[in-house]
């Protein structure tokens, strides 16, 4: 495996190179030998505290000069992957955890309740028990939402929770499952429609493929039918994906999206109705017509994002192989800037980033997974207190 602390001469001399790639062919940042470096397209910075090796395609001019919050604090340990993150409206969390398929209740004080296991998850590979959301109803309807991998496919599954689950409804399945690339991510978006990323599970054609579920963002009401708009009839709402892993909107409605790329380029894309990713036809900017190139790319050891936050003019995207917490300014526009390096290597491999009611980030590793090297206590949720 690259080094992980990214501070060594070797990683910051690829990191002036280029941006490249993001999880191994087999799986969600696993170790491989990356393929040469293309020229340079931009330069990154050092910023105070960190240093930051992305490509962008467009910046918001800089001038910042330490954006490093304050140490985080560790909230729960003793998880097993916890997978997804989502607030209730009085402040505790749902979590999921991916391979024991338990649904979890946790305190802003750091108390922890199993609500159920989630009836007919089959947890193998980089499947299971995945994203969870909660209704933006919840106080009237009391929905909640969970996507897992089951014995036939990938599927949304929404309960009503008052306490205990009831009410088991399966909204949408025939998503495609595979060993790897499952896609997972659930959120409600400012519209109020439950958006849900799907991977292609290594089968690349089906992301062009308008008519599979795989490789897609989907977009559906609360019982699982297209939201009204959607660009084709049908659930898609953007193809050419990968393995979408997180989702995120700006406070002016800008939908972001972190991918796994394969061999070069990881990707932050802004995502808009209708668009044409690119995967497999293209990876990274290509400048093609008729594919939407990223916001953001990154190299080999820094990145293979997972979740994705939104808080204090910035994105927040939790890296696996790349074990840090990466911090993008996003301007009004949209556009992103140049990004920060957090907690490099300090914690292990993180997968989700949720921002919650209280202002703060909460934040698990992913170090049970199989593709790290689990610590004392782990798995953990963290706490940061985003900078502005």
């Amino acid at each position: 495996m690259a080094d992980r602390h990214g501070t060594g001469t070797a990683l910051l001399a690829a990191a002036l190179l280029s941006a490249t790639v993001a999880c191994a062919p087999g799986g969600e940042g696993g170790s491989r030998t990356p393929p040469p470096l293309p020229a340079a397209s931009a330069t990154p910075v050092a910023t105070t505290g960190a240093t930051t090796g992305a490509t962008t395609g467009a910046t918001t001019g800089g001038g910042e000069t330490d954006v490093t919050p304050a140490r985080p604090r560790t909230l729960v340990t003793g998880l097993a992957v916890p997978w997804a993150i989502a607030f209730l409206p009085g402040g505790d969390a749902l979590v999921t955890e991916r391979e024991s398929a338990r649904l979890l209740r946790v305190t802003p004080r750091g108390e922890v309740r199993e609500i159920g296991v989630i009836e007919g998850v089959s947890a193998s590979g980089e499947g299971g028990l995945l994203g969870v959301a909660v209704s933006p109803h919840y106080a009237t309807d009391h929905f909640v939402f969970v996507y897992f991998t089951s014995q036939d496919d990938n599927r949304i599954v929404r309960y009503r929770y008052d306490g205990r689950l009831s009410d088991r409804k399966v909204i949408v399945s025939g998503i495609p499952k595979g060993a790897i690339h499952n896609g997972g991510r659930l959120a409600f978006g400012p519209d109020g429609h439950l958006y849900a990323s799907t991977g292609e599970t290594g089968e690349r054609g089906m992301a062009q493929d308008r008519n599979s579920l795989g490789g897609k963002i989907l977009r559906m009401t609360a019982d699982g039918r297209p939201a009204p708009g959607n660009p084709f009839g049908t659930l898609v709402w953007t193809y050419g994906h990968r393995n979408v892993q997180g989702l995120a909107w700006d406070d002016r409605g800008h939908m972001y999206a972190t991918e796994f790329g394969q061999d070069t380029y990881d990707e932050i894309n802004l995502i808009e109705k209708g668009r044409n990713y690119g995967w497999p036809e293209v990876e990274g900017v290509g400048h093609r017509p008729g594919y939407t190139d990223p916001l953001l790319t990154w190299s080999p050891a820094e990145a293979s994002p997972s979740g994705l936050a939104y808080a204090r003019g910035a994105l927040w995207a939790a890296a696996l192989r790349g074990e840090r917490l990466w911090r993008v300014p996003v301007d009004a526009s949209g556009r992103v800037g140049r990004p920060t390096a957090l907690y490099t290597g300090e914690y292990g491999r993180l997968r989700a980033v949720a921002a919650a009611p209280d202002g703060t980030l909460w934040v698990s590793t992913s170090n049970r997974d199989g593709r790290g090297s689990p610590r004392n206590g782990d798995d953990r949720i963290l706490v940061v207190r985003p900078s502005s």
